[in-house]
C-alpha cells in the first residue's frame, strides 16, 4: 500500500484549479436537474422531490461521472442524464435517511429535511419517486449511446442502489447502533455498501458511456472503491470536529446514536492517516492516463480536505 508520504509523483505540482472545475461542472448539473423535474399533477409530490433535489450540495457523485466520461473520450451530453440520475437516487437517499425510523434529522444541506416540510408519509413518496424516476430518466433522454452500454449502466444503478448496495449497507448500520462490538470489518462492510457502492456506479457508469475496455474498469473500479472508503472515513472524523453550520446536518450525531464509527475504532488521526492511504492507492490506479485524469485526482485529493 503506498504510504501517505509518498504520493504519486505525477500528482505533485499540479496546475489543475478543481474550485474552478468543480464550479463549472456543478453549474452544469444543476442547471440539468431544475430541467429535469417540471411540476406536475399531483403538485404536492413533484414539489417535495423538487425541494430536495434541487436542495443543493457538492454535487460530487454527477461530476464523478461526467469526469470519467470525460476521461474517456466521451461527452457531456452522453452522460448528462446518468448524472442527473444519480444525484436522483442520492437525493432518495438522503430523503429516507433522514426520516425518524432512519438517522432522525432535521437539517440536510442547512435546510429543513423532506419529511420536516412535507410529512414522513410525503418524504418517504418523494424519495420513492425520484429512485423510480432516475432509471426512466436514463432510459428515455440518454442519447448517442448504444443500447448495450445503457443496459449496462442501468444496471450499475440498479445494482448500487439494492440490497447488495445501499439497502444493504443502511439495514446493517442500523443493526449495529448501541453496539459495542463491531469490528473494523464489519463497519468497512456498511460503509462499502451504503456510500461507496454508489460512488463506484458514478464512476462505472461514466467509464461504460464513454465505452471504456475491461482494464479501464478494472483500474477505476479500484479508484472508485477506495475513494468511496476515505469518503465515509472523512464524513465520520467531520461528525466530531465540524459544526452543524459546516455540515449543513446536524453534527454529532453518530456519538449520539452510539454508532461504532472509524475514529471510535482507530482514533482521529489514525483514521486520517488511512483516508490518506486510501487517496494515494486511488491516484495511482490513475496513472496510465496522464494529465488527462487530473480532475479525478484532484478530486480524490479533495475528498480528504473537505470541511462538509
Amino acid at each position: 500500500m503506498v504510504k501517505a508520504n509518498e504520493i504519486v509523483a505525477d500528482n505533485i505540482n499540479s496546475q489543475f484549479d478543481l474550485k474552478t472545475y468543480l464550479e463549472s461542472q456543478k453549474s452544469i448539473v444543476e442547471a440539468a436537474l431544475d430541467r429535469s423535474l417540471s411540476i406536475r399533477k399531483p403538485e404536492k409530490i413533484y414539489e417535495a422531490m423538487r425541494y430536495s433535489l434541487l436542495a443543493g450540495g457538492k454535487r460530487l457523485r454527477p461530476i464523478l461521472c461526467l469526469a470519467t466520461c470525460e476521461l474517456l473520450g466521451g461527452s457531456t451530453a452522453m452522460a448528462l442524464p446518468t448524472a442527473c440520475a444519480l444525484e436522483m437516487i442520492h437525493t432518495m437517499s438522503l430523503i429516507h435517511d433522514d426520516l425518524p425510523a432512519m438517522d432522525n434529522d432535521d437539517y440536510r444541506r442547512g435546510q429543513l429535511t423532506n419529511h420536516k416540510v412535507y410529512g414522513e408519509d410525503i418524504a418517504i413518496l418523494a424519495g420513492d419517486g425520484l429512485l423510480a424516476y432516475a432509471f426512466e430518466y436514463v432510459a428515455t433522454q440518454t442519447q448517442q449511446v448504444p443500447a448495450e452500454r445503457l443496459v449496462k449502466v442501468i444496471t450499475y444503478l440498479s445494482h448500487a442502489v439494492g440490497a447488495e448496495g445501499l439497502v444493504g449497507g443502511q439495514v446493517l448500520d442500523l443493526e449495529s447502533e448501541g453496539k459495542n462490538d463491531i469490528s473494523a470489518e464489519t463497519l468497512t462492510f456498511i460503509h462499502t455498501h451504503k456510500t461507496g457502492a454508489l460512488l463506484e456506479a458514478c464512476v462505472l457508469s461514466g467509464a461504460v458511456l464513454a465505452g471504456a475496455t475491461q482494464i479501464d474498469l478494472e483500474r477505476l473500479a479500484q479508484y472508485a472503491q477506495n475513494i468511496g472508503l476515505a469518503f465515509q472515513i472523512i464524513d465520520d472524523i467531520l461528525d466530531i470536529t465540524a459544526t452543524g453550520e459546516e455540515l449543513g446536518k446536524t453534527a454529532g450525531k453518530d456519538l449520539k446514536a452510539q454508532k461504532i464509527t472509524y475514529p471510535r475504532l482507530w482514533g482521529l488521526e489514525a483514521s486520517r492517516q488511512q483516508a490518506q492511504e486510501l487517496i494515494d492507492v486511488a491516484i495511482e490506479q490513475l496513472h496510465p492516463y496522464g494529465a488527462k485524469a487530473e480532475p479525478l485526482r484532484a478530486i480524490a485529493n479533495y475528498i480528504i480536505t473537505r470541511k462538509n
